[in-house]
């Protein structure tokens, strides 16, 4: 039974960080809810734990820089391997 319960929990947690991943807009709308919800009910502790961070710059995995003193990656050029 002991097993289950374990099982149970990873799955559950697996879940969640794909829905995180996959779904990041609507990941943070409801847990901004939950959260909200935790601090109606007094659980402060809960809804910090729940609450999303505020994402800052771009920061959404698109490879853009916001920082303009970063050189930009150069694709190096491919040269053929001559055989003697």
């Amino acid at each position: 039974m002991f097993e289950y319960l374990i099982i149970a929990v990873l799955v559950l947690w697996s879940a969640v960080v794909v829905f995180r991943k996959v779904f990041p807009q609507t990941a943070n709308a409801a847990f901004l809810a939950l959260s909200k919800l935790c601090q109606r009910l007094g659980w402060q502790r809960l809804a910090t734990w729940l609450k999303p961070k505020m994402v800052v710059g771009c920061a959404g995995g698109c490879g853009c820089s916001t920082d303009a003193n970063e050189p930009q990656n150069k694709k190096e050029t491919v040269q053929a391997v001559k055989w003697r």
